[in-house]
C-alpha cells in the first residue's frame, strides 16, 4: 500500500521552548520557535497541539517552564533551543538536568558529533537530553540551521523488527517510504525502499516511555 493512503493518527502535544534574554525582551525577533515548528511541521503527519514558550536565560524560569510543559500540560515531547554554550548566562543544560528523572547522555554526545561536521565550535556546546516522567526533553542549538542539522542527524535509522513500529503516530520524511499494514488493515509500520524496517533513536525511547507509542519516527 503506498504512503499516499492517509491513516488517522492521534493528536500529539509538542512543547517548543526558545531561551534567549534578548528575544524574550523584544530586542530582536525570536527565530528558535519558528525553526523548531518549521522542521517538525514538515516531518510530523499527526495533528499537533503546539505549546510554545519564549523565556530568558534564567535557570529558575527554564526549570519552571519544563516542569509545566511535562507535569501540567502533558507534552509528549519537549524541545528547547538556545542557552547551551559556555557563557555565564547559558544555563539551559543545568535547568534541564535539574528536572530530570533520567539522563540520556548519548544524545548530547551524538548532537555534538553531528554539529562538528558543520562547525568546529560545536565542541563548546553542552546540550543534554533527559526523561521526566514519560516525556523526552532535548536541548537543541540556537541557530535555525543548526537546529535542522541536529534533528536530521538524530533521526538516523537503526534496524528494527516491523513489530517494533506499532503505534498511533508517524513522524517521517516523505521520500521513498511505504506504509505497511497488517492483515486486519491496521498500521504496522513504515519501511524505506530497499531497506529493512527501521525506527530512530528518538522513537525507540518514546516507544518505551509511552505504551502504545505515540510516535513512530522514520527519517
Amino acid at each position: 500500500m503506498s504512503e499516499t493512503t492517509a491513516p488517522a493518527f492521534d493528536t500529539v502535544r509538542i512543547g517548543v521552548v526558545s531561551i534567549s534574554d534578548r528575544a524574550s525582551a523584544g530586542i530582536y525577533e525570536d527565530k528558535g520557535v519558528p525553526a523548531l515548528k518549521d522542521w517538525l511541521t514538515r516531518a510530523v503527519l499527526n495533528p499537533v497541539n503546539w505549546e510554545t514558550r519564549l523565556i530568558p536565560d534564567d535557570l529558575e524560569a527554564i526549570r519552571a517552564a519544563l516542569c509545566e510543559l511535562v507535569d501540567d500540560v502533558g507534552c509528549d515531547l519537549v524541545l528547547t533551543t538556545g542557552g547551551t554554550g559556555p557563557a555565564l548566562r547559558d544555563v539551559t543544560p543545568e535547568a534541564t538536568l535539574a528536572v530530570a528523572h533520567k539522563v540520556m547522555p548519548g544524545f548530547g554526545e551524538q548532537m555534538r558529533s553531528i554539529s562538528l561536521n558543520f562547525v568546529p565550535t560545536a565542541i563548546l556546546s553542552r546540550q543534554v537530553a533527559v526523561i521526566r516522567g514519560k516525556t523526552l526533553i532535548i536541548n537543541l542549538p540556537g541557530q535555525p540551521k543548526s537546529i535542522a542539522e541536529t534533528l536530521e542527524g538524530l533521526s538516523v535509522r537503526h534496524p528494527g523488527h516491523p513489530g517494533h513500529l506499532r503505534g498511533r503516530a508517524l513522524l517521517h520524511r516523505p521520500d521513498r517510504r511505504t506504509v505497511l499494514r497488517d492483515r486486519s488493515g491496521g498500521l504496522q509500520g513504515v519501511q524505506a525502499e530497499n531497506s529493512s524496517s527501521t525506527e530512530t533513536r528518538v522513537t525507540h525511547i518514546l516507544r518505551q516511555l509511552r505504551q502504545p507509542a505515540h510516535f513512530i519516527i522514520c527519517l
